[in-house]
């Protein structure tokens, strides 16, 4: 029955260590720490900011406030999931703290502002670099992606002890907004709502120039990016881009789409890489986040999708090309919104969240790649946890051995008061005990499955053919209809709800 079993982590507050690099609360935090080691939860996993630990200046990192939170995750018989934090924190959903990228990259901004994303009306998005300046040494002599890999290197100079000790179990790189491989195509701070199709964001000089160049190479040197793809709060069908029959289709539509969502498959790539060597020959995996943009997923366009990078249609999958991108880093694909439902979106954002997980989880799992997943949005309720299991179990447990499909992990979003109250959190224990399926906390991951062997070199580099041959649609697997580890399950209710689901 391990086999089953789904290990489980918990978000850590924003701010666990704060602006001035040390552990916020610490008494009350290891208070909470010791309150879900006893609830049965596997670990927990924490920001670790750029703009703390790198704000002195360049290549001056203090992990001072790092080494003392990850030390009191150990005194409380956690483990580590760790995310190279490159971008800035308050702008996103669900942001209470601010946390912006270091100062001395911010000044070479005010002198240079096409380092950050830019949209048409050249609003700058400071929360991460353009990946246009991922190759270019405009931050004292070093390109983006030099100060990305010389972090990471340093990060584990400075934690090899506590890596070496199975404390560190994951890193997840951060490659964009929000730590997510996407652009920051929907910001609340430039005034986009729930459910706006979001705006391209690469009109900096950097990615307009680059643009130009392949456009010109494919002979058409006169294209030139998108003017008709609307504002952050349109409808689809408010734009030519989008619209039906719009823009989109036409060959110059997806030759833009193509480039647009090929750099950031190249971006993930080349930093992946730089993580994979940075971390070669520890004990431990590497992982990236995926966004789930499921507004507008029921619509033809995919509108939200397309803005955000991910050039996802009915006849094209936008997700797979990144597992198989993952492949090749031994890495792991983490997904969101794992715990919405269709039934619960306003009809008229044309919401897909549950096909969406279907398609990524899916495609991910079709390339050889783990899966783990989030919630995107806290909940405390059974219908949400119920949703989150299924999709860690889309088939069920399997009594004599490993199921059908199982996700690696599943994070939990996030540790606060809200959770802790009574009335959730004993509910939220039920829930962990159903993602173990059952049984009690195992301390060890090769019992279930979890072989961590150490980081073996990146294979060699996938041609981008190689890696859109995974645009081709695929059927996802099939899903069950509900959860057969339900929260709700088990006694009197439990066989009326088995019965309804049979019957009905």
């Amino acid at each position: 029955m391990l086999a089953n079993y789904v290990p489980i982590y918990v978000m850590l507050p924003l701010g666990a260590v704060s602006v001035d690099n040390v552990v916020e609360d610490r008494e009350n935090l290891a208070k909470q720490l010791k309150e879900l080691r006893a609830a049965g939860v596997d670990g927990v996993m924490t920001d670790v900011w750029w703009g703390i630990v790198e704000s002195k200046g360049p290549k001056q990192y203090d992990w001072s406030g790092y080494r003392s939170l990850f030390q009191l995750v150990q005194e409380c018989g956690l483990k580590l999931q760790a995310i190279m934090s490159f971008h800035q924190c308050g702008g996103n959903v669900g942001d209470v703290v601010y946390i912006p990228i270091p100062q001395w990259v911010r000044d070479i901004g005010e002198a240079d502002p096409d380092i950050f994303y830019t949209n048409r009306k050249d609003n700058r998005n400071k929360e991460y670099l353009t990946l246009g300046v991922d190759n270019k040494p405009l931050f004292h002599g070093r390109t983006a992606v030099e100060i990305y890999s010389d972090y990471m290197k340093s990060f584990r100079e400075n934690m090899s002890d506590l890596i070496e000790s199975g404390l560190i179990i994951d890193i997840e790189v951060g490659l964009g907004p929000a730590g997510e491989l996407r652009y920051p195509s929907y910001p609340e701070t430039q005034g986009w709502v729930f459910p706006g199709i979001g705006e391209f964001q690469c009109y900096d000089k950097y990615l307009k120039a680059e643009f130009k160049e392949a456009a010109t190479n494919a002979g058409h040197p006169e294209w030139e990016l998108p003017d008709n793809a609307g504002e952050y709060n349109d409808t689809p069908d408010d734009t030519e881009f989008f619209k039906s029959n719009g823009t989109y289709l036409t060959e110059k539509g997806k030759f833009f789409l193509s480039w647009y969502s090929n750099k950031l498959l190249s971006h993930g790539d080349q930093i992946l890489d730089e993580a994979n060597k940075a971390f070669l020959g520890c004990k431990l995996v590497l992982a990236i986040k995926v966004s789930g943009i499921h507004w507008w997923y029921k619509a033809d366009n995919h509108a939200a999708e397309l803005t955000a990078g991910y050039y996802n249609l009915k006849d094209r999958d936008g997700y797979r090309p990144i597992a198989r991108m993952l492949s090749r880093h031994h890495a792991i694909l983490n997904f969101t919104c794992l715990e919405m439902r269709d039934s619960e979106q306003s009809a008229d954002a044309k919401s897909g969240p549950q096909e969406l997980v279907q398609q990524v989880l899916s495609g991910g799992w079709r390339e050889h790649v783990e899966v783990a997943g989030e919630n995107a949005l806290s909940r405390y309720d059974s219908t949400a946890y119920d949703q989150i299991l299924l999709n860690a179990r889309p088939n069920g447990v399997k009594k004599d051995g490993p199921p059908t499909l199982r996700m690696y992990g599943l994070t939990y979003l996030r540790l606060s008061d809200d959770l802790l109250q009574k009335t959730n959190f004993n509910l939220f224990k039920i829930f962990v005990k159903k993602m173990h399926a059952d049984q009690d906390y195992c301390p060890d991951p090769e019992k279930y499955n979890h072989h961590v062997v150490p980081l073996e070199r990146s294979k060699p580099k996938i041609p981008m053919e190689d890696l859109l041959e995974a645009t081709k649609p695929i059927e996802p697997f099939p899903w069950d209809k509900q959860t057969d580890m339900s929260v709700s399950g088990g006694g009197l209710f439990g066989l009326i709800k088995k019965f309804i689901s049979i019957f009905w």
